[in-house]
């Protein structure tokens, strides 16, 4: 059975939209758009290429799918690090209305996203991967059906945008794997769902 891995950038205030250019994604009249780009450094591309070297296939949100095959198909270079792998592997899209996409290798999932992404990890050998698409992220966190979450945070503030995590999410515990700071600033975190929060207090030493 696979593993269903999500990377997403976000900023400090937890927005996700359009990291990377202004008209990337203008939904909702944001207009601050491409706001990773200025702090993108040789460390955090590495991060991604590492990534992207390790999938074996793609589960995308509508609004991410339609972004990356307006891009990515016309980077024809097999050898291209995530062109390559994009164009090449499976790509599963989350949609109740795309019925012809046109970017080979592209399935569409309409159906019970529970059921539907349970067999897509039982059926992948490796790393089903979900890039950018925020808002299917958070759907499958509250189903319990991602295992790692790679978290780009990027050092910058909007105080606007869609946030990854807004109220209503299932609360969440993650257990940290891995991370470190790249020259630029940014926090590049891996962390593993680990389940329910726990709880408890911090209790107050009795006065004497």
């Amino acid at each position: 059975m696979g593993r269903l891995v999500s990377t997403i950038f976000v900023t400090l205030d937890g927005v996700h939209q359009a990291p990377g250019g202004p008209q990337e994604d203008t939904s909702g009249g944001f207009d601050q758009g491409g706001w990773s780009f200025p702090l993108a450094d040789d460390d955090s591309g590495r991060y991604i290429t590492e990534i992207f070297a390790r999938a074996s296939g793609f589960l995308l949100g509508r609004r991410t799918y339609d972004i990356f095959a307006a891009y990515w198909p016309k980077v024809t270079d097999p050898a291209h690090p995530i062109a390559g792998r994009l164009n090449a592997l499976p790509k599963y899209v989350v949609s109740a209305t795309l019925q012809a996409p046109a970017w080979a290798g592209t399935t569409v999932v309409s159906g019970d996203l529970a059921k539907e992404v349970t067999a897509l990890k039982e059926r992948t050998d490796g790393e089903l991967q979900i890039h950018g698409s925020g808002a299917l992220v958070r759907s499958l966190l509250d189903l319990r059906l991602v295992d790692t979450l790679h978290l780009l945070t990027f050092p910058v503030v909007l105080g606007a945008g869609r946030r990854l995590f807004t109220p209503g999410t299932l609360p969440t515990r993650f257990t940290h794997r891995r991370g470190h700071v790249t020259g630029s600033g940014i926090s590049l975190q891996t962390y593993d769902l680990a389940g329910s929060p726990e709880y408890g207090t911090y209790d107050l030493p009795e006065e004497s």
